[in-house]
């Protein structure tokens, strides 16, 4: 008899180990689907649940997923857990351990104590026994503060990424959709464009531009050019002026190998983007992108459902103090999550595990063209999150990147959810908004910002044309 067995309505339900138990108990997900490890009814998902909620948190350690033999995100996971941080917990089943985050005294402060003592794989089960009420309640008393130039996941504030990609990398429209964002008091999480090659010359240059706007115009933040971290490397070394390291990451070793990258290069970068010494209020220096189904997509997952990997690409950011990490939730397309109701509910599972485990948490709220999804989706998603207190979110003009092609949230979206929950941004970008005019000194967009920008900043460095914004 499988040690991972209940019986319900005269029905035994055995799972024959815990990663299949784990499959088994998450919320219906068109990729688990896709990879045959879901439950094949509800009666079988609600009994995973009763068992689960039985398992001991000490259980994880015990019985990895994967093998750490097999998998050196394992090894690293286990290797650097802190035994001391969880003795609180270690006598907590799952379902004990999900009473204790939701018990009111549970407080920020406890749990930034025990956040290095819990797993990805103990976040993840724990959030499976979680409706989005408790996701939100819980994940809104972590809050993770990082820095570089400015300060990210302060209480009462949401950052937002500005990005400005373009389809052939062209510096004009690249500077009109800064300004656009500016205007509208985002780019203090980071101005991060997606390069449309991989080109070192082109990230070089992309770089030394952005470096040169934000000096020019005095802006206290970070940049970005999202390339392969081999390639921001390779510009590294010839002297470009990067401020964050990129890369996408994924759950399990197999999956970072599809990537290109592993965890050793990882150290590399932050070690060498470190070494430059470019922040002025702090030294987080890396950011990570994640998002359900990467394993899958590349035969990696070993049988491990796409929400667990996800919380192990979570651990894997944990290990390198990021600055910034965000779930492209609905990026990678319905085949891994099917709608908005999976997408939304995706996006505060990732949210969840990610500040669980200490990590400062955004999102990209998206979806692409082929879901059944929308714009009320999005909407909806946005400000659940917003109210769990997430670090940043993306924007985008329009909300349409025409670029990378798919949907996400624009900087409109952004002002009207840090309107619509009193939300301001980091504080020292937010002081520099109000000293140019875009911020009225109550945190509220100024009338007209993007003439009073204009008419207070000096031209751009390296344009053919600085006519951006009609004076």
């Amino acid at each position: 008899m499988s040690r991972y067995a209940t019986t319900l309505g005269g029905v035994t339900h055995a799972f024959g180990d815990l990663k299949t138990l784990l499959a088994r108990a998450s919320p219906p997900r068109s990729g688990d689907e896709l990879a045959g490890i879901a439950a094949g009814a509800e009666e079988e998902r609600i009994a995973a649940r009763f068992v689960l909620a039985d398992v001991p948190l000490a259980r994880f350690l015990a019985e990895p997923l994967i093998p750490a033999e097999d998998d050196d995100v394992t090894r690293m996971l286990l290797d650097t857990h802190d035994n001391a941080a969880f003795a609180p917990l270690s006598h907590l089943t799952v379902g004990g351990f999900r009473e204790w985050l939701l018990d009111p005294y549970t407080d920020g402060t406890v749990l930034a104590a025990v956040a290095a003592g819990i797993t990805p794989e103990m976040a993840a089960a724990v959030s499976k026994l979680m409706r989005a009420q408790d996701l939100i309640l819980v994940a809104r008393k972590c809050r993770v503060v990082t820095r570089f130039r400015d300060t990210v996941g302060l209480p009462g504030r949401l950052a937002v990424r500005i990005q400005p990609n373009h389809p052939t990398d062209d510096p004009l429209p690249i500077a009109a959709a800064i300004l656009d964002g500016l205007a509208h008091g985002c780019g203090d999480a980071v101005i991060g464009i997606n390069p449309a090659t991989d080109s070192v010359d082109r990230v070089v240059t992309l770089l030394r531009l952005l470096d040169e706007w934000i000096a020019a115009w005095r802006i206290p933040t970070q940049s970005c050019v999202l390339a392969h971290v081999t390639t921001q490397l390779e510009a590294l070394e010839r002297g470009a002026p990067v401020d964050l390291v990129f890369q996408s990451i994924a759950g399990t070793e197999a999956a970072n190998r599809s990537f290109g990258i592993t965890l050793a290069m990882l150290a590399e970068a932050e070690e060498a983007a470190r070494a430059l010494g470019r922040g002025t209020v702090g030294d987080h220096v890396m950011y990570f992108e994640t998002g359900q189904g990467s394993c899958l997509s590349a035969g990696a997952h070993h049988g491990v459902d796409q929400q667990t990997l996800e919380a192990r690409a979570h651990g894997v950011a944990r290990r390198f103090r990021p600055l910034l990490v965000n779930t492209v939730v609905g990026f990678i397309g319905p085949e891994y999550l099917a709608d908005g109701r999976q997408i939304t509910r995706a996006g505060l599972e990732d949210h969840f595990c990610g500040k669980l485990l200490g990590l400062p948490m955004g999102c990209d709220v998206c979806h692409t063209v082929h879901a059944d999804a929308g714009p009320d989706d999005l909407d909806g998603l946005l400000f659940l999150l917003g109210t769990a207190g997430c670090s940043y979110v993306m924007g985008v003009p329009g909300g349409d990147d025409i670029m990378l092609n798919y949907v996400s949230t624009s900087y409109h979206d952004a002002a009207a959810l840090r309107q619509a929950l009193g939300l301001r941004p980091a504080p020292e970008f937010e002081a520099w908004a109000t000293e140019v005019g875009i911020l009225d000194g109550a945190g509220r967009l100024a009338p007209e910002p993007a003439h009073r920008l204009a008419a207070r900043l000096p031209a751009l460095p390296g344009l053919a044309s600085t006519a951006v914004i009609p004076r």
